[in-house]
């Protein structure tokens, strides 16, 4: 797997695992201890109340502890994503991936916990006395057939669920594509023939699922490394395997493969060949799920069988088999209900609730997210993608209810209002906001052209928007600083092959790009003469007019020199677009509690109320892009008509004017911060306030509070910002800060390569 790596990805990696400090995890405390009295709660002598409350009612650890939203991620690095047997201790970035993973999609704390054991017993001892730690046990990389054994005795000896992913995470993403396959081609479970190449623990666990779902044993054909599985065999046998051998003379993959409806590849790359699929059953599913080179390409599969539907376990295919569908979401459905397993009916009901998620019609916020182009179900969109928001509403939902019906349920839900309410809400505190913009810029990359072309910072983020398909680069730059910088860096990105470079010193579009700025800004004092010299030395200015002319797409640009100076050139080259008065800024910071817009940071330093209620209308449009629902605070000093301040009146003023203008829209103000991000507080002083919730788009009344305000919270809250996002220009364009990191370009790439797909159909106003 790691040669499959690039020179500029492996150096990325260990620094982002490096920098600004080891690993991907900490612990953080939820508890204030801030003064001697929260010294006597949290320790000695207050702690001791809340141990004998334990001592007395076990189950109160639940609500006095961490245990029961806490799951150990245990491995003994035996078998290791694509790596092998590489030991405890060289898997453990792995197992805090894994880690983040689970905190990220369902706000779950991990402790990874890497084993120096082999032997099954040992290590099952070990991991079984740590139940009462944990609420749940994930284990991963183990390898087969010892893992079957491991979760089987763990499963038997401990009253927490145990579930190890690599089986049963693969094997419900496969079932729920099964599924919809089946509906889509018409077919029945217990008829269809199934091919499996690989035995291994995922592949059994994929086999054992779809026969609890109605697949008949002797319809399934098993074939690995030493050929078919077959009645008799004696050699890489086991129990596990021995229930899938067939009475049968076949002995290669080639002798099984005629009329199989699906074929299921856990094995190697280019073992299913284009004859092999030729022979296969009308309109056969093929899962071809090696990593990173399946068993077959798409592309060849389709070329010989067009009626093919395809899975895949790489993100740049549709159907991608990911885990992370499901993993996640099934362990909050388990802890929620506190379960004592997670069963084959809890299992089940997350076949189903994901199979059905990918056939229902698109949600808005999910089409918002994707640019209004949502997949729709059908042949190239079986599963869900792993980044729909509604995987947590939808499977956590179903196996909180399986367990129950099942009865391993500790503590039922009584209320599934308000647990999916609680879900809906840690949805959009999740911090992958970012995600649906990259899915979108990869669906139709465009031309986006950095002016800044020589900085380093520029070239590595090339590097990556070339890796990730989601953009055609074209750089401002001399030749030889260009080339000679990226073999300093040791970048693998090369002018002419990867990216377009424009040589600022000699174009041969110089004379055009001369006389296109004199057409357009020649009214603002631009003279022939100024315009030569601009368009020889001003990279901003090179960039501008290549938009204009329609040879770029987008421009980002900024890294060196003040923000009104190139924001005073796109506004004389690129212009507004319709309807808008003037542009703003919009900034977006990415916390531990969830992401906020500010706004304007950056360009009206002192609107008026018909100005501030015009930015909220430009904010509305860029955050429904991000798949949210804008929820936006007037911000001022005083709370609903406290204060006859200048920035309160301003606020109360804009908000008339918002209002209507856009009636629907959630937005309220004049308020303090804190009733922003608080609904009790809000509460407490305007019961009836139509701002439900937290707000996620703060407005202040000034550019000197909104850019104040932004970047302490920048800083106090260790958060990652995106943007500044200019709003209202004609066509995309964008003033980056002189801070801003290789991530930073990366996010405003995919930002300004979704508003060029969408700009036909973007209303900023």
């Amino acid at each position: 797997m790691a040669s499959n790596i690039s020179d500029d990805l492996r150096t990325g990696a260990l620094i982002y695992h490096r920098l600004p400090k080891p690993g991907k995890l900490e612990i953080q405390a939820t508890k204030p201890l801030g003064n001697q009295r929260d010294l006597a709660l949290a320790y000695s002598p207050g702690v001791a109340v809340a141990c004998e409350a334990i001592v007395d009612d076990p189950a109160e650890a639940a609500t006095l502890t961490a245990r029961q939203n806490l799951v150990a991620v245990v491995t003994n690095g035996t078998a290791v994503l694509g790596l092998g047997d590489i030991g405890p201790l060289a898997s453990k970035p792995v197992m805090e991936g894994k880690a983040v993973l689970f905190k990220k999609f369902a706000g779950i704390d991990v402790f990874d916990i890497e084993v120096a054991e082999k032997n099954v017993d040992r290590l099952v001892d070990v991991v079984a006395a740590l139940e009462p730690t944990f609420g749940g046990i994930n284990l991963e990389d183990i390898k087969g057939p010892e893992c079957f054994d491991v979760e089987e005795k763990l499963r038997a000896r401990m009253a927490i669920p145990v579930f190890h992913d690599d089986q049963h995470g693969t094997a419900i993403i496969v079932a729920a594509a099964v599924r919809n396959a089946l509906e889509l081609s018409g077919k029945n479970i217990a008829d269809v023939k199934i091919v499996c190449s690989g035995a291994g623990a995922a592949a059994l666990a994929c086999l054992n699922l779809l026969v609890a779902l109605g697949a008949q044993l002797k319809n399934i054909f098993v074939a690995d490394i030493d050929g078919v599985v077959y009645k008799g065999r004696n050699t890489l046998m086991d129990r596990w395997k021995e229930v899938y051998a067939q009475e049968t003379d076949a002995r290669k993959l080639i002798d099984i493969i005629p009329g199989a409806d699906i074929f299921l590849g856990l094995s190697a790359a280019g073992v299913l060949k284009p004859e092999m699929v030729k022979q296969m059953g009308e309109k056969p599913l093929i899962m071809a799920l090696a990593n990173p080179t399946p068993e077959i390409m798409p592309e060849e599969a389709t070329a010989v069988r067009p009626d093919a539907m395809i899975c895949t376990g790489r993100s740049d295919y549709p159907n991608q088999v990911n885990n992370v569908l499901c993993f996640p979401y099934i362990f909050r459905g388990a802890l929620d209900v506190h379960a004592t397993a997670i069963n084959e009916a809890m299992k089940i009901a997350a076949v189903e609730a994901i199979a059905q998620l990918a056939r229902e019609a698109p949600s808005d916020v999910v089409a918002r997210a994707y640019g209004g182009a949502a997949p729709v179900f059908g042949s190239a969109s079986l599963i869900p993608s792993p980044f729909d928001p509604r995987l947590i509403l939808r499977i956590s939902p179903a196996v909180a209810r399986a367990a129950m019906e099942s009865g391993v349920a500790r503590k039922p839900i009584t209320d599934f209002d308000a647990y999916e309410d609680s879900l809906n809400g840690f949805v959009f505190r999740s911090g992958f906001i970012m995600k649906p913009v990259f899915t979108q810029a990869k669906e139709d990359p465009r031309r986006i052209i950095y002016c800044d072309g020589e900085d380093e910072r520029v070239l590595r983020a090339t590097q990556v928007v070339i890796e990730e398909k989601m953009g055609v680069p074209i750089l401002i730059g001399r030749p030889q600083v260009v080339e000679k910088r990226i073999e300093r860096f040791g970048l693998a990105i090369k002018a002419g092959r990867d990216f377009e470079l424009v040589n600022p010193e000699d174009d041969v579009r110089y004379r055009d790009y001369v006389q296109t700025l004199v057409q357009v800004a020649g009214r603002r004092g631009i003279t022939p003469d100024a315009a030569r010299a601009m368009v020889r030395n001003n990279t901003t200015v090179i960039g501008a007019i290549a938009l204009e002319r329609g040879d770029a797409d987008a421009m980002l640009c900024g890294l060196e020199g003040r923000f009104e100076t190139r924001l005073r050139l796109i506004r004389d080259i690129i212009g507004m677009a319709p309807g808008v008065r003037d542009l703003a800024a919009l900034s977006l910071l990415i916390t531990s509690r969830g992401h906020f817009f500010f706004a304007d940071t950056h360009v009206r330093v002192d609107p008026t109320a018909a100005e501030v209620a015009h930015v909220a209308l430009q904010v509305a449009s860029h955050v429904e892009r991000f798949g949210l629902t804008p929820k936006i605070a007037l911000l001022s000093d005083s709370d609903f008509g406290g204060s006859d301040s200048a920035s309160a009146v301003k606020m109360r003023q804009a908000l008339a004017i918002i209002r209507a203008t856009n009636p629907e829209l959630e937005v309220d103000g004049e308020m303090q911060a804190d009733s922003a991000l608080s609904q009790a507080i809000r509460d407490r002083v305007l019961p009836n306030s139509r701002l439900k919730g937290e707000a996620n788009v703060l407005l202040f009344p000034t550019l000197e509070a909104a850019n104040i305000g932004f970047q302490l919270v920048k800083v106090l809250a260790d958060a990652l910002p995106v943007g500044p996002i200019l709003m209202g220009t004609a066509k995309p364009a964008h003033i980056l800060t002189p801070s801003v990191t290789v991530r930073g370009i990366v996010n405003m790439t995919a930002i300004a390569v979704g508003e060029a797909q969408t700009l036909d159909r973007w209303d900023p106003a």
